[in-house]
């Protein structure tokens, strides 16, 4: 299950949480996790409202009156020493230090000295240990979204009046494609863009997907220029597409005696497939493009492959739709010796079947024979094996 948020109104934390509920995570859920900080008392209260017309839920975060100032260190005490669930805790962790690192960036002091004066309260405490509670209790397989509305204007700070987008919310999105939006005010809070920096794995239009439910959570705000809602839409990717991640680079210094080996080193860490191209780049210089195709999970480790084995000091990165075969592993016999078949259907019916390289290799050495008879063999064994696959009962 997949989903896509709209960020065409901006994002904040109620909004996630408004938007959670909505979608059908129980208010419990939230209010357990909030709950295991062990700070003041916090009370998550839900509201059905209208926003331009729509309806939505609108989640309220009742706090008391508190003198208690909290600091990076704090929070991040807070949330290690909560009971909570160690995948839950872990994403609470890495937004509040995407937030740290924003306010350290912003006022130019170390990322330890940074006091969270909005951050810290209460309200954005349960914010954020609310939203990521959800988003496990939701569970995705992958989150992507529309570019982000920003706002414009002016709006007040700790620190005094700051101009609209505030830096914080800048320093967060960086890399993120984003917009002014309608509203002359602060559509997306600091929170907010932590929340979607951290959850969302890619940024665009609406999936190709079958949508299985829709959600749409209210701000606190109902200005006219806008609907002042983040939208969910889940379902299941269409026809087994499924996302993977497309790392790029040109190189036109390397021995290209090691490319053999940054290749296995690739796939060693997980990439479903890497492959060179020969170009020319400027002055006519003879490179390779280095593709790499491979998951979110493993895309750190394919950076360290790359940057480590090959002279590049830069790569691309996008995201692309992938579909593929359901695939399953035959044998078939060549002299007595063992050959391993790739088969791939297509709606219930055997396309491909070709055998493992490596395996005729090693059969061919066996038996004394060259190889490309015994792939020939192969090969015919495969076909006839494909096609008994294929008959009707």
């Amino acid at each position: 299950m997949i989903g896509w948020l709209d960020c065409s109104a901006g994002a904040s934390g109620d909004m996630f949480l408004g938007v959670l509920v909505d979608a059908g995570v129980p208010l419990s859920v939230l209010q357990e996790a909030v709950d295991a900080i062990g700070v003041e008392p916090i009370v998550l209260r839900t509201e059905d409202v209208t926003r331009a017309g729509l309806g939505a839920t609108r989640v309220h975060v009742e706090t008391g009156q508190t003198a208690v100032t909290r600091t990076w260190a704090d929070v991040r005490g807070l949330v290690e020493e909560a009971a909570l669930d160690p995948q839950v805790g872990a994403t609470a962790l890495a937004v509040f230090a995407r937030l740290a690192r924003a306010e350290a960036d912003v006022h130019r002091v170390p990322v330890d000295d940074v006091h969270f004066h909005e951050v810290g309260a209460l309200d954005a405490i349960a914010d954020v240990v609310a939203t990521c509670a959800g988003l496990d209790r939701l569970g995705l397989t992958r989150l992507t979204a529309s570019p982000v509305a920003l706002g414009s204007g002016r709006a007040r700070g700790a620190h005094g009046p700051l101009p609209v987008p505030v830096p914080a919310v800048l320093a967060l999105l960086t890399g993120v494609p984003v917009r002014a939006g309608a509203a002359p005010h602060e559509m997306t809070t600091p929170t907010g863009a932590a929340l979607l920096a951290e959850a969302v794995t890619d940024w665009g239009e609406l999936p190709p997907m079958t949508v299985t439910r829709t959600a749409t959570g209210a701000g606190g705000r109902d200005p006219e220029e806008v609907a002042n809602v983040l939208r969910l839409v889940v379902g299941e990717p269409l026809d087994g597409t499924t996302s993977a991640l497309l790392v790029e680079t040109n190189v036109d210094d390397l021995d290209p005696r090691l490319w053999p080996g940054v290749l296995q080193a690739l796939l060693d860490v997980g990439a479903s497939d890497a492959w060179l191209t020969p170009i020319l780049m400027k002055k006519g210089r003879p490179a390779h493009t280095l593709s790499v195709l491979c998951g979110d999970d493993v895309l750190d480790a394919v950076r360290r492959v790359v940057f480590t084995e090959t002279s590049t000091i830069g790569l691309r990165t996008q995201r692309v739709g992938k579909h593929a075969l359901e695939r399953t592993d035959a044998v078939v016999d060549v002299g007595g010796q063992r050959i391993r078949v790739k088969v791939a259907t297509y709606d219930g019916a055997v396309v491909n079947a070709n055998p493992e390289y490596d395996d005729v290799v090693a059969a061919a050495q066996a038996l004394g024979r060259p190889v490309k008879a015994v792939l020939a063999e192969a090969a015919a064994a495969a076909q006839t094996a494909r096609k008994n696959a294929s008959a009707p009962d």
